[in-house]
């Protein structure tokens, strides 16, 4: 039986999704959070600088790991090509992805009658349920069972547990 281009760029697609590593956007939520709890230990930002630090900095360590896999691992592989670039870019985008939602809930915070240090912990609840997030989801991509889901979700909880306990301690 012929396949018809359409499912053919469907199967692609699935099988790239299933062979998908949610590592970096572990790694990005952390690092939102991070950023979000360096910012409030050095004082007030106004919301836009946030959001724009937010971001930038999940690029810039997206750029990072890009080269790191280009010209580390990858290179002593694989000739570099074009194929071979696009594939490590898309697989180091989720540093970028995990950075939007810190940043987005930053963005909406004056909606929801925040201020600025309202906004900064609401950017940190959201950093830190994506770092939970991400974890469970690459262990079900990995075929864990529950309980290990469970349990790398509880790891990653404690470990942004962590960072909340960081801006406590720098901020007050």
């Amino acid at each position: 039986m012929f396949r018809t281009a359409d499912a053919e760029a469907r199967a692609r697609t699935a099988e790239r999704r299933a062979h998908t590593d949610y590592t970096g956007g572990v790694y990005g939520s952390m690092l939102s959070a991070s950023v979000v709890v360096g910012a409030g230990a050095a004082g007030s930002f106004p919301r836009v600088q946030m959001v724009l630090l937010l971001l930038l900095t999940g690029i810039v360590f997206w750029l990072g790991h890009v080269h790191a896999q280009l010209f580390g691992a990858r290179l002593a592989q694989r000739r570099l090509d074009r194929q071979v670039v696009w594939h490590v870019c898309r697989d180091e985008w989720p540093i970028v992805k995990a950075a939007v939602p810190p940043a987005v809930a930053v963005a909406v915070s004056p909606l929801l009658g925040l201020d600025a240090q309202g906004a900064a912990w609401l950017a940190l609840a959201v950093a830190v349920a994506g770092q939970v997030g991400w974890s469970a989801a690459a262990a079900r991509r990995a075929g864990a069972s529950r309980p290990l889901m469970a349990a790398t979700a509880g790891v990653n909880l404690v470990i942004g547990l962590m960072i909340l306990v960081l801006k406590i301690v720098l901020t007050h």
